[in-house]
């Protein structure tokens, strides 16, 4: 697909002036019927976006629409809905990219059927950068949900972009992790950008905008989750970064959409291994059998990076090549007795109750000790408590 021409003013989602030519890309987009690599075919053969919608009925027929694409545009139908479109998302603070912009993600151009248009909340800025797609079940186990945090932190904190999907699990834990060393983060969404799913990611979305990220569609406002929608939103994952790391995926898991993706867009593909005996542990094993790298720490991401990528990068953090350590959970400071006995026996990716932990230490700490040791770190963030008083370290 040849590249569209640029346009120079639209460089971000929310302030570029919505031209004709801007409304036009988001009229066909608007049409039913229409897919990406047709509208793309269309305009690159019209020469713009606005002379399609121009065209008188007979005219817009030789491009082979379907009937119902070819009234809609040539009724004013197609003009008439960008226009709201445009007015609603100007009211939501929200705006759209083109094909045409020129802060389009460039990675994303070179994907077979790239979205003609992408409505955006927040800091569009952030798609032309260097970013990592992290992605997994929805039911991750501790060992998962804390290995996508731990992950999505360290590679946010040497300024890759994280980005997912904000399904629950594995996804809810990469955006956190990039929140959590106070770095934007995208979320690629298979809705409107202003229908929030899964509904208890509301407060998620709201941290993902405030710290300067942002929330991504190719859906116009108003978009339910519907099943097709995801796999769909995959390819725009895989197209936007320039690699894919999967943290634990079932054999049927819609990860296994977004790999082959990454696979077919020539991106690197990178997958933490989980223990052979659990069914999550399949999609990430599989994938490393099949050459996908092996990944314990961001450092097995950092060092496969292309070199103009690690460069890139280090010139907008003015960070070194080296010595750089990986962001630390938390401060490294001594510990008190109580605290780091209790902290010895937690593990993060198995969970001790309560009164275990009182049973195991009754010799060493009396429960008032043992009370106030669990207060402190989890008010410090080295343990989390899970229902019915069960406590995991944190990684």
């Amino acid at each position: 697909m040849a590249k569209a021409n640029v346009d120079p003013a639209s460089t971000t989602a929310s302030t570029a002036p919505v031209s004709e030519e801007r409304l036009a890309w988001l009229a066909l987009a608007l049409t039913p019927g229409l897919g990406p690599r047709r509208i793309l075919q269309a305009v690159e053969r019209a020469g713009a976006a606005a002379h399609l919608l121009q065209m008188p009925l007979t005219q817009l027929e030789s491009f082979n629409f379907p009937a119902p694409a070819v009234q809609f545009i040539a009724s004013g139908s197609a003009h008439k809905a960008a226009e709201e479109e445009a007015s609603l998302l100007i009211r939501a603070g929200a705006g759209f990219l083109t094909y045409a912009d020129a802060n389009y993600p460039e990675r994303l151009r070179e994907i077979f059927d790239p979205s003609p248009v992408l409505w955006i909340r927040g800091d569009a800025t952030l798609l032309a950068r260097p970013s990592i797609a992290v992605v997994g079940t929805r039911h991750p186990s501790l060992y998962g949900s804390g290995m996508a945090e731990m992950l999505s932190r360290d590679l946010a904190h040497r300024g890759l972009i994280i980005l997912s999907g904000m399904a629950r699990g594995i996804d809810t834990a990469a955006h956190k992790g990039s929140i959590a060393a106070k770095r934007p983060t995208i979320a690629v969404w298979g809705t409107g950008i202003d229908v929030i799913y899964p509904k208890e990611n509301k407060a998620l979305a709201e941290q993902i905008i405030a710290g300067g990220g942002a929330i991504v569609s190719e859906c116009p406002l108003g978009t339910f989750p519907a099943p097709q929608n995801f796999p769909r939103r995959n390819r725009l994952l895989s197209g936007m970064s320039v690699g894919v790391l999967v943290v634990e995926a079932g054999e049927n898991s819609g990860t296994r959409v977004t790999a082959r993706c990454a696979l077919e867009q020539n991106r690197d593909v990178y997958a933490v291994p989980g223990n052979v005996t659990t069914k999550n542990a399949w999609g990430p094993n599989t994938l490393i059998k099949q050459g996908a790298k092996l990944t314990a720490t961001w450092e097995d991401v950092w060092e496969d990076l292309p070199t103009q990528i690690r460069v890139e990068v280090e010139e907008r953090e003015g960070i070194a090549s080296e010595g750089q350590a990986a962001a630390s959970l938390f401060a490294e400071a001594p510990l008190p007795a109580s605290e780091a006995r209790i902290l010895s026996l937690l593990r993060p990716d198995e969970s001790l109750q309560l009164d275990e932990i009182m049973e195991k230490l009754e010799s060493e700490l009396s429960s008032s000790e043992v009370f106030t040791a669990m207060f402190e770190l989890e008010l410090a963030g080295r343990v989390r408590q899970l229902p019915g008083k069960n406590y995991v370290k944190c990684f």
